[in-house]
């Protein structure tokens, strides 16, 4: 429920609210292992009452890897009330005698400003009914809801359910300790991990830099580079 460049590929709903035109590049190292990182590049694209986005993805190494890429729009339904829908082609490929596995499929979010401070988030991804799915992926549903506690100080938390899989919650804040300098903390049940992070803007560019950690694993870390272009 958080306006952004990212969180706009996590609930579409938030893209309404992206006016310019904005391109991003990320980076995911996970638990310190090169053949588990994730490259990621965005683009949105103001387009009249709406705003237009595309993802696309890289996991993996030769032997096996994922490709993901995303067409999404999202516009305001009315003054509290905004929606957006996104198209994902998810190809994963493995060496050997395994077979290469592709789907398409859609996720959707909408977005409620309960009060000028207190925003509502809906995000449902795969909404394939079981007995018609003939994919590899999961259905998952995501709900949360943050606050503006003050000019300085944003707290959500969210919900996340997943077919066959047991009930997922986080929750984290965004502290902005001067006027271009941001923290970022959080928890998710999932595997019990703590987040963190920093981010700072310089004039039409943003950078974010992001940390994670595992009961077992270890920790992993990214980067990300957002410009406004226009």
């Amino acid at each position: 429920m958080r306006n952004g460049f990212w969180p706009s590929f996590h609930n579409q709903a938030l893209l309404h609210a992206n006016r310019s035109l904005s391109a991003g590049i990320n980076y995911e190292n996970r638990f310190g292992i090169t053949e588990l990182g994730t490259r990621t590049a965005g683009l949105i694209i103001p387009a009249g009452s709406a705003s237009l986005g595309a993802v696309w993805s890289h996991f993996g190494y030769n032997h096996f890897r994922r490709e993901f890429a995303g067409l999404s729009c999202g516009m305001a339904l009315s003054e509290n009330i905004a929606a957006g829908v996104q198209v994902d082609y998810i190809a994963e490929k493995s060496s050997g005698e395994y077979e290469k596995r592709n789907t398409l499929t859609f996720e959707a979010g909408l977005l409620f400003s309960v009060k000028e401070n207190v925003r509502i988030g809906i995000h449902l991804f795969n909404p394939v009914p079981g007995s018609l799915r003939r994919t590899f992926l999961t259905t998952a549903l995501r709900a949360g809801a943050g606050i503006d506690l003050s000019k300085s100080l944003f707290a959500g938390a969210e919900a996340e359910m997943r077919s066959g899989e047991e009930l997922i919650l986080r929750t984290g804040f965004e502290y902005r300790v001067f006027d271009k300098f941001l923290m970022r903390g959080g928890f998710s049940t999932e595997n019990s991990s703590f987040s963190f992070g920093v981010g700072y803007l310089l004039k039409s560019l943003k950078l974010d830099l992001a940390f994670s950690t595992h009961e077992r694993l270890g920790i992993t870390s990214s980067a990300s580079f957002v410009f406004k272009i226009k």
